[in-house]
């Protein structure tokens, strides 16, 4: 995980919620793939493949928060 140090939380920070909240309009990607995934209609590849895209810049971020919480506590 020592390449998770060296990338600054800002720009995860940045490019997590730019991906979060992509496309701006009509509603972001993310908000429809998880009303997708909630209503059981997440079938196609293209669907769970954009779910997994605009979500994972989220997981980057918790993980560098989370060793940033272990690093100084």
């Amino acid at each position: 995980m020592a390449w998770l140090d060296c990338i600054p939380l800002w720009l995860i920070a940045v490019v997590a919620v730019w991906l979060a909240l992509a496309p701006f309009v009509p509603e972001p990607h993310l908000t429809e793939k998880l009303r997708m995934l909630a209503a059981g209609t997440l079938r196609r590849p293209l669907d769970i493949f954009d779910l997994l895209f605009h979500l994972a810049p989220l997981v980057v971020l918790a993980l560098k928060l989370v060793r940033l919480y272990q690093w100084r506590g």
